[in-house]
């Protein structure tokens, strides 16, 4: 058994778990359109349209003819599936992480076996017919919906928000098939040799792993870097101890291995299957495992981060899209491209 770590984040108070939820204890729902496909809904911004999702397709089950209207970004959590689009396919097994840009079609995608996945949507889902003629559009509006009619409280989108008290669903949990497994495997396993008939997923176990001096027991798998918005996709290990430092941008996170303290958490940290969105204006005075084990996760980081020494006290770096673009290069890593050109395979970042 993992040791606890004694205390972490000394001058705050638990309060609980403020901009997180347990996927494993919420419901699978059916959104729509999106059948026959099932949705853990996470957040869904009325605002910008982006919404956050853990969706499930049972063995044989296959979605057909979607197009991203916005950006979508996945990472295969458990089970197989098969990707057609663009002429091309790519078998999705877990650990593989994919952007698919504004304008992708999704010709089809077809479970092996059960399989689920982290979703990350920027913007709606046009489902097309055999004809190619619109069936209908899936929006943040429309997860919204399916929540709320479902008696669930979705994660907010703004600091004050996050910081008021929400329902906690009260209905039977329904664990990921990942929930009793150490799903930082799908990371950090050896990987073979795997190639994909397309350029936007990859391998994430092929990923090198690249450090920040400023942080050296923070190893990062940098997936994707965008100039346009200033967002950055990446894999955390998380071994020592942030230091005081401020979100002006949002970020997302779902916990794969070990537990997270943070904030004004409770003692036991965040584990596997919380998925945790941090607002713009966040602060962290600490943030650190609680366990001797590797804390892992997921990040899309939507903002830079400013470090200090404390609470008013002057900033003493800044950590943006353009550090980690330059830690990606410097460490070696492919990153997925950010645009789809008419040859994918020969897609720009």
């Amino acid at each position: 058994m993992a040791e606890v770590i004694p205390s972490y984040n000394p001058d705050y108070e638990s309060t609980g778990i403020e901009g997180g939820v347990d996927s494993n204890r919420l419901p699978w729902l059916g959104v729509q359109g999106l059948e026959p496909a099932l949705i853990k809904p996470l957040r869904a911004s009325l605002e910008n349209g982006t919404f956050n999702l853990i969706v499930k397709l049972a063995a044989g089950q296959a979605l057909t003819g979607v197009k991203c209207l916005g950006g979508l970004d996945l990472l295969v959590l458990s089970g197989e599936m098969d990707y057609r689009g663009e002429g091309e396919q790519s078998t999705l097994s877990p650990g593989v992480w994919g952007y698919l840009p504004a304008g992708c079609l999704i010709e089809q995608c077809v479970a092996r076996v059960d399989t689920e996945l982290l979703v990350n949507g920027y913007g709606p889902l046009c489902v097309l017919d055999e004809s190619g003629e619109i069936c209908c559009v899936i929006d943040s509006q429309d997860i919204a919906r399916a929540a709320s009619e479902a008696g669930l409280d979705l994660i907010p989108s703004t600091l004050a928000e996050c910081a008021q008290p929400r329902r906690a669903w009260t209905g039977a949990a329904q664990p990921l098939q990942i929930a009793n497994e150490h799903a930082g495997g799908l990371i950090t396993e050896a990987a073979d040799s795997v190639s994909f008939g397309h350029a936007y997923f990859v391998d994430c176990r092929s990923v090198p792993w690249v450090v920040n001096p400023d942080l050296p027991d923070v190893g990062l798998k940098i997936l994707r870097v965008s100039p346009e918005t200033g967002l950055v996709s990446l894999l955390v290990r998380h071994n020592g101890v942030a230091t005081p430092h401020t979100h002006l941008g949002a970020g997302d996170f779902l916990m794969l291995q070990g537990r997270l303290g943070y904030r004004a958490g409770p003692k036991e940290g965040y584990g596997p299957g919380v998925w945790i969105y941090e607002p713009a204006g966040a602060r962290h005075d600490a943030t650190q495992r609680v366990t001797d084990e590797d804390l892992i996760y997921t990040a899309n980081i939507y903002g830079p981060l400013v470090f200090d020494s404390g609470p008013g006290t002057p900033v003493v770096a800044v950590l943006s899209w353009i550090e980690y673009l330059a830690l990606a290069e410097a460490g070696g890593s492919r990153l997925v491209p950010n645009r789809l050109v008419d040859d994918h395979r020969q897609a720009i970042a």
